[in-house]
């Protein structure tokens, strides 16, 4: 982690406010925040909440994604990851990115997701409405 880049994993509820006002600087003319909203469903099948559980190091590969994408594009970028139990409509993630102009930032904060989703071990149990809960993703 770095002036430039930003990540957090927390069982409270996320601070978008924060994350952006991190990733903002009067250098920039566009900043793109993603929330990752939990849906009350997946795959046609109702869901009531979600559990997220972290490896003991997901911060510090959530750190090191955020540090390397700021390098390679020399942007500011900043990410916050949800762990515990979470119910619909809670922010499970949130990704800021700030550059001058909107197309990089949106490529940018684009391809944090990706990397996020694919790269941090973070993962999620389903509770679904049938009473059944289920891994997801791993």
């Amino acid at each position: 982690m770095g002036d430039r880049s930003l990540g957090l994993i927390d069982e409270r509820p996320l601070d978008r406010a924060a994350l952006e006002a991190f990733v903002r600087s009067s250098a920039d003319g566009a900043v793109v925040v993603f929330e990752g909203v939990i849906r009350d469903h997946d795959h046609g099948e109702g869901v009531s909440a979600l559990d997220y559980s972290a490896h003991p190091e997901a911060l510090g590969f959530l750190e090191r994604i955020c540090g390397q994408l700021a390098e390679e594009t020399g942007l500011r970028v900043a990410a916050a990851h949800r762990v515990g139990a979470l119910v619909v409509g809670d922010v499970a993630l949130i990704a800021a990115v700030a550059a001058p102009h909107r197309t990089e930032a949106f490529t940018a904060c684009a391809e944090l997701v990706q990397r996020i989703k694919t790269g941090v071990p973070i993962w999620k149990r389903q509770h679904l409405a049938s009473g059944a809960t289920e891994w997801v993703g791993l």
